[in-house]
């Protein structure tokens, strides 16, 4: 079983069976699956059954009906934009690159019926010294985060707080690149599950007028004071209500779903 629900895993025999099955069209008999996937050639029925039921426990994109395992996809194009559940999130970190970088702070706000409704927010002891440059840019330095929680003191909290939302950051690569570092260090081969729209992304294609997509020049477009800018709780606040008056945008060009804001070609 995987450790949380919004955890899938990165495993090589997870991956060739999502493979399979999507060149399938979603579903394969399990006895395909084994041989295939596991090498195994012409297994038992049986065999094949338990085999997959072990490896579906570990991602819950996988289950078996009967003697066939099916892919579950969430399908986006379902997924209203009014109606979804967003965690507008941001990292600090020690450096730009994850190995060996490490986050030293979170900030996130929970995004509901277009209104920020909770908060997350905490130091991070990256277990590493962090560079002048960096506490310079952050203003986050090695005494501040000497006796914070490691991040795996607080994993579990922050995998609770996002549970199923779709995340949102500005330059979210960046940022879903080093929360999955994190969540593979303590979990193997996994990472989380949730949809991620990037405002960097959103803002030039709703915005491609502006100078450019900063998080503070895009703040300023909206009127949002951004004080603090590199703190995490600060730039998700910004971006919380940055990301807020973008669903608006998406509204006035007819943008409904989930699906077709990640694409942004509108």
């Amino acid at each position: 079983m995987a450790p949380y629900p919004n955890l899938i895993s990165e495993s090589m025999l997870v991956s060739e069976t999502i493979q399979l099955l999507q060149s399938f069209g979603g579903r394969a008999p399990a006895v395909k699956v084994v041989d295939y996937v596991m090498k195994i050639r012409k297994p038992e029925p049986e065999l094949a059954i338990l085999l997959i039921s072990d490896l579906i426990e570990t991602d819950p994109r996988l289950r078996i009906n009967e003697d066939t395992v099916e892919l579950v996809q969430e399908d986006l194009a379902q997924k209203k934009l009014t109606e979804t559940d967003y965690v507008v999130f941001d990292l600090e970190t020690t450096g730009a690159k994850t190995p060996p970088c490490r986050i030293t702070e979170i900030g996130a706000y929970r995004v509901k019926n277009g209104a920020i409704t909770d908060e997350y927010h905490t130091l991070v002891n990256p277990e590493s010294q962090i560079p002048v440059f960096i506490s310079q840019l952050t203003g986050i330095t090695d005494q501040m985060v000497r006796h914070a929680p490691k991040f795996h003191e607080i994993a579990a909290d922050f995998l609770d707080f996002i549970s199923d939302s779709v995340l949102v950051a500005h330059n979210a690569h960046f940022d879903m690149r080093f929360l999955n570092h994190e969540i593979g260090r303590i979990f193997t081969d996994y990472r989380v599950a949730n949809p991620h729209l990037c405002t960097v992304q959103l803002s030039r294609r709703l915005l491609p007028h502006i100078q450019n997509h900063r998080l503070n020049t895009v703040a300023e477009y909206y009127s949002i004071a951004l004080i603090n800018h590199h703190r995490a709780s600060e730039d998700a606040r910004a971006t919380a209500h940055i990301f807020v008056n973008l669903l608006e945008e998406l509204k006035t060009r007819g943008i409904r779903d989930l699906a077709t804001a990640k694409k942004c070609k509108f």
